[in-house]
């Protein structure tokens, strides 16, 4: 393991950050961290070895706050190596029953902060001529769930970032991986990480079949996050890493189901799609 590789992890107080967080620390990298609060983020972490170790608190709503934190970074460790987008959370409910000011909200977090801090990242690593750059999504960003709209909106767009951003940064020698995990035993269903609006309109039985039944599978979540922080830190050393990358059975499952659903929609309307066309005139 290369000792000197330097990580900048958003949200690292709590889930699969902080699981990452402590075996970046544990394999001897250097870790500048972020979290709202950074005391928390320094008693979840419990790291004694302040020299590898820079917990940051950050607004991600504030681009100034995020440049700070960069300065900051560079300034303590000299470099980014790895850049972790990790921040975000959940939002379950209806379209319609979603008030628009939390729309906003979860879009902010999930989506302009990876942004914002890919933005204020990517200039350190044109200047090295390297560097990688984790963006995670989720399975849901391209294979959602009932009642899941909202969330699964801003995971689509993030994954849609990450898809042209790796065209754009090739030539600087920077890699991009998106993460699009299933369900991972982390506490993303608790309060912290869920904002949950329960639907009170008659109907709706897919989404509240669905969300009773993902509530209620807290903590029996069949992903390891101890195993997908060990891969991501395996493919941070792959000369090749995948564009994207589905972890957990559910994840695969449900991506090679919609490949294979929209393959076949592609192909049994083929002709009305190249109709759309103006047609060669000879």
């Amino acid at each position: 393991m290369n000792s000197s590789k330097v990580w900048y992890v958003t949200g690292a107080s709590q889930g699969l950050g902080l699981n990452l967080v402590k075996k970046l620390l544990h394999n001897g990298h250097r870790v500048a961290a972020t979290s709202r609060n950074a005391q928390t983020l320094k008693d979840a972490v419990g790291v004694i070895d302040t020299d590898r170790f820079l917990p940051l608190a950050v607004d991600l709503n504030n681009l100034d706050c995020i440049e700070e934190s960069i300065r900051q970074t560079i300034t303590a460790f000299g470099k980014i190596d790895v850049l972790v987008n990790n921040a975000g959370y959940g939002m379950a409910g209806t379209a319609e029953e979603i008030v628009e000011q939390d729309i906003k909200n979860i879009f902010d977090v999930n989506v302009l902060a990876t942004i914002n801090v890919t933005r204020s990242v990517l200039p350190v690593m044109r200047r090295q001529k390297a560097g990688f750059i984790i963006n995670m999504s989720s399975v849901a960003g391209f294979a959602g769930a009932p009642g899941w709209s909202i969330y699964s909106a801003t995971k689509a767009a993030v994954t849609a970032f990450s898809e042209v951003l790796a065209l754009d940064v090739k030539e600087f020698s920077i890699k991009v991986t998106v993460v699009e995990p299933s369900s991972f035993r982390t506490g993303f269903l608790t309060q912290n990480s869920l904002a949950y609006t329960e639907s009170k309109i008659e109907g709706y039985q897919a989404v509240k079949d669905t969300q009773e039944r993902y509530l209620a599978a807290n903590g029996k979540q069949p992903g390891d996050p101890d195993k997908a922080a060990d891969i991501l830190i395996r493919i941070s050393e792959d000369q090749h890493p995948p564009l994207h990358l589905y972890l957990g059975q559910d994840a695969y499952n449900r991506a090679s189901e919609k490949l294979a659903a929209m393959a076949n929609e592609l192909e049994a309307w083929k002709a009305t799609t190249i109709g759309a066309d103006f047609q060669d005139q000879n």
